[in-house]
């Protein structure tokens, strides 16, 4: 056996809570909503870290505009602060680079990064997911026993329908489903009812935002916008 695969959840020890946001297509705004989430734990007075795990195409370190900071290395690798959270990303080692690598190389690569991250005592830990069920997901799975997923969708067909997949996946593996937030919502499209037919909680709808792009990049300014004004109401009242 990898025996980093032992060391996971030794570096996990001291995170409360895991909570990994996933989603069936790229697009959705799982990025945005897993920032934003985290910065609103952080502001709430919790201890947070948010890890970006979409090795495809990250995208947490523009929102954050987190360019610039970089990891420190003691005993494996200590995430930087941004905006009072520790946060990590592949992104540090590929410098903007696609990081072109077959199957294995991923799962390696993942591995990696989970072992070798020094998270020390957090309340949460925000993971930012890759689209659809994937080998990542998969290892998240495997390897971090603590795990919760929140899920998020559109009211488009084609992301309903793989989430449906994502969320039979995780009920058949019996892992913890926190419940689908319906983002981007729009007038007069509810989904629900079509949600808690799928024997999942619903935790509620973030209506679209078209201020959010303004505040890319700066995350007072994305504290202020409605959307993590949404985010607040869907998490901290619960």
């Amino acid at each position: 056996m990898d025996p980093r695969v032992n060391v996971i959840n030794k570096r996990l020890a001291n995170v409360g809570n895991i909570i990994a946001v996933s989603g069936g297509k790229g697009g959705i705004g799982k990025s945005s909503f897993s920032v934003i989430l985290a910065l609103t734990l952080s502001q709430a007075g919790h201890k947070v870290g948010l890890m970006d795990l979409d090795f495809w195409g990250p995208s947490a370190h523009v929102l954050l505009g987190s360019h610039g900071n970089f990891p420190e290395e003691e005993k494996g690798i200590v995430p930087p602060q941004i905006h009072g959270m520790k946060f990590m990303s592949i992104i540090y080692y590929t410098e903007d680079k696609t990081l072109a690598l077959r199957r294995s190389g991923f799962d390696q690569a993942v591995i990696e990064l989970l072992a070798v991250t020094q998270w020390g005592d957090l309340d949460y830990l925000i993971m930012d997911m890759p689209p659809g069920i994937g080998d990542v997901t998969l290892d998240v799975i495997r390897f971090m026993e603590k795990v919760r997923f929140c899920i998020i969708t559109t009211h488009s067909k084609v992301v309903i329908e793989t989430v449906k997949k994502t969320l039979n996946m995780l009920k058949q593996l019996k892992i913890p489903i926190m419940g689908v937030v319906h983002n981007m919502k729009k007038e007069n499209v509810s989904l629900e009812d079509q949600i808690k037919t799928l024997d999942v909680p619903f935790l509620g709808k973030i209506d679209f935002d078209p201020g959010l792009e303004d505040a890319v990049g700066d995350p007072k300014k994305l504290l202020e916008t409605r959307f993590a004004k949404n985010v607040g109401k869907l998490i901290l009242q619960r």
